[in-house]
């Protein structure tokens, strides 16, 4: 058994990644685990080793074959199994030692994705695109930055932000893997589940913040421990719960989805609330928030024709605000609800969020689009048909 000392921001789900290991694994070894909601800096797991994958080998199969079959470098392949040359066949019956399989996509899932993992893959994916563009539209109320990225050249401009509820955060890789399917599709000059990206670049560019809400992020992940500044506080908004699964709000306890001047005195009366709270106060003022006021100021900066605002869960999309949108905005959002096998949804007694200023101010299609169906956050298994029906989406934006 390996003896390893959790650091700040280890999970079970990073742990088990880390070391090619199931979260299961890490359970069993450490039974405590399970009951605790968080994993703690200083803390000791045990971990089993790891066993090899292993593979007998078929009749007439060559050596590149099984490599191809699970994704594997064939040196690596060759080093593992001495004896058995790369373009030979493999001996019927013999087993195979198989390495660790490598990651095609820049984007994927390897336990919880935060801010570390997004500004990681954004790094490495505009440096693989060039014609990927990355900005930040300004900090959180911890520092953090908020990251935008930019792909296209075409006149029309589609705006797109997730993860603005902290617990929703499913929805930020969701999009970025997203954006490098299809700047890898662009690159090669492929389609894309039947678009053509190339009409994409041309026609729209986008501007997308994949993650509007990351201390709020981070603290559903990761919790509370005695490095947090505002510990004290949020435990107490928190009413005394250990585990902050359930929070939506920024670490003011601000909801951002309700930030937005469209209406907000009356969301405000409505949700009842006047103080910090895991979910649905909005905050002392309209875009007090550095994280809203981010968003809104890009919109200003740079006006789009379209906005989308990903959310989770319940596999609807949400296209009205008390009659400021245009006259094509349903048709578009049965459009995309066919798109993604959804719902489009006229949502009433809802203001402040930021769909239903942007309609108001601009008076263009915006879309709030609640990904999946589940109870958030969304377990991470539903993460590649996510991905495909907020891509499908999308692409039926860019289609059009």
């Amino acid at each position: 058994m390996l003896q390893y000392i959790v650091r700040k921001g280890d999970t079970v789900r990073r742990v088990a990644a880390a070391h090619g290991l199931a979260p299961s694994h890490i359970i069993q070894g450490n039974p405590w685990a399970a009951d605790q909601p968080y994993l703690l800096p200083g803390q000791v797991l045990f971990l089993p080793s790891v066993q090899r994958r292993r593979y007998i080998a078929q009749e007439g199969e060559r050596m590149r074959d099984v490599a191809a079959i699970y994704g594997v470098s064939l040196e690596e392949l060759e080093q593992l199994n001495p004896g058995i040359a790369m373009d030979g066949f493999c001996p019927p019956g013999r087993t195979l030692v198989l390495p660790l399989s490598e990651r095609a996509a820049v984007v994927s899932l390897r336990g919880e994705y935060g801010p570390a993992e997004l500004e990681s893959d954004i790094g490495h994916l505009i440096k693989k695109y060039p014609f990927i563009s990355a900005d930040t539209i300004g900090a959180s109320v911890l520092g953090k930055p908020l990251h935008m990225l930019r792909i296209g050249s075409g006149p029309r401009r589609l705006h797109v932000n997730a993860a603005l509820h902290a617990n929703e955060w499913l929805t930020s890789p969701c999009l970025l893997a997203f954006l490098e399917q299809y700047a890898e599709a662009y690159a090669k000059g492929r389609s894309w589940n039947g678009h053509r990206p190339e009409d994409w670049f041309s026609n729209w560019t986008v501007w997308a913040v994949p993650m509007a809400n990351p201390d709020g992020v981070e603290l559903v992940q990761e919790g509370t421990g005695s490095w947090h500044p505002h510990r004290r506080e949020l435990e107490e908004w928190n009413g005394g719960r250990r585990s902050f699964r359930h929070w939506k709000a920024n670490i003011r306890g601000v909801d951002l989805g309700d930030q937005f001047p469209a209406f907000w005195e009356e969301e405000r009366s409505r949700r009842g609330l006047s103080g910090p709270s895991p979910r649905d106060y909005g905050g002392p003022a309209p875009l007090s928030e550095p994280e809203a006021a981010a968003l809104a100021a890009l919109c200003g900066k740079a006006p789009p024709d379209m906005a989308v605002s990903l959310h989770s869960q319940g596999q609807e999309i949400y296209w009205n605000y008390r009659g400021y949108e245009p006259p094509e905005s349903q048709e578009i959002a049965e459009r995309l609800a066919r798109a993604g096998g959804y719902r489009a949804v006229a949502l009433t007694e809802s203001d402040a969020g930021f769909k239903d200023w942007f309609i108001m101010k601009y008076g263009k299609p915006g879309f709030t689009v609640e990904l999946g169906l589940g109870r958030n956050p969304l377990p991470l298994e539903d993460f590649e048909d996510l991905t495909l029906e907020a891509g499908r989406i999308l692409a039926s934006i860019l289609s059009l």
